[in-house]
């Protein structure tokens, strides 16, 4: 945007500024300027901030979600089924 401004366009900018507004308000401008623009760089760093915030949550909820349905599924791989193989030979039958 200010590539096409030279040094002399934007002299002339700051003597119209002077003029316009005068020597006493130039450094409560360039104050209320710095202000704004450290505003400006404080909520767009605790945007970022928040926005991090909400993918980690986001991603811990799924994480939550995720594990339960992991437990079902791995539950029948873990049960064993033990048998007792002494009942399982047959045992001859009496006859009364």
């Amino acid at each position: 945007m200010f590539g096409s401004l030279g040094f002399t366009e934007l002299i002339l900018i700051l003597v119209i500024v002077l003029i316009i507004f005068g020597a006493g308000k130039l450094p409560q401008l360039g104050e209320g300027l710095g202000k704004a623009i450290k505003g400006f760089k404080k909520s767009v760093h605790e945007a970022d901030a928040i926005e991090a915030e909400a993918q980690a949550q986001a991603q811990a909820a799924q994480q939550q979600a995720a594990a339960p349905a992991q437990a079902i599924t791995a539950a029948p791989a873990q049960a064993t089924i033990t048998v007792d193989q002494s009942a399982a030979v047959a045992q001859p039958a009496t006859r009364a």
